[in-house]
């Protein structure tokens, strides 16, 4: 009876390991001005396993820089982050998302104009959704910022 025990209490501890270390990584999507800056900072997160920039929310498919620049195909320039939920959580994304640009500039981040600079966060479910949308009220509240937020809050389309 011991020795069952012994197993069971062995195969459990195992069964465990690998279901902890089977976490599926998840995707999240921001656009906060320039890619390559928001890359850059989302790179060097603990738990950020890739990005990927590039463009979201238009009605071309696979556009060019020089296309999007227009402001004709409704897109912004935006970032893919995969990340491991076990090491860093949706809402530390959005928290580092709302610290590295003004949200409440429309259509513009620092000398860069254009509807493809716009602050938006994306979601893939209503937990997500409901995160951005009480950082956006918690920080709306707090004072920070002199003007409200614009960031869109949007589901997660084509990237």
């Amino acid at each position: 009876m011991i020795r069952i025990k012994t197993y069971l209490a062995i195969f459990i501890s195992i069964t465990g390991l690998v279901m902890a270390n089977n976490t599926e990584n998840k995707k999240a999507v921001f656009a906060a001005g320039c890619f390559w800056g928001v890359e850059s900072t989302f790179q060097q997160m603990d738990g950020v396993k890739s990005t990927t920039v590039g463009y979201i929310g238009g009605k071309v498919k696979n556009p060019s820089y020089e296309l999007v620049c227009t402001g004709l195909t409704g897109h912004a320039e935006a970032v893919e982050i995969v990340y491991n939920p076990n090491e860093v959580t949706f809402e530390k994304l959005v928290d580092t998302f709302f610290e590295l640009h003004d949200p409440t500039t429309l259509n513009r981040q620092g000398p860069d104009i254009g509807t493809q600079y716009r602050s938006a966060a994306y979601f893939s479910n209503d937990d997500e959704k409901q995160i951005i949308e009480n950082k956006i009220n918690t920080l709306n509240e707090s004072g920070k910022f002199t003007s409200k937020i614009v960031t869109e809050i949007e589901a997660i389309s084509d990237f």
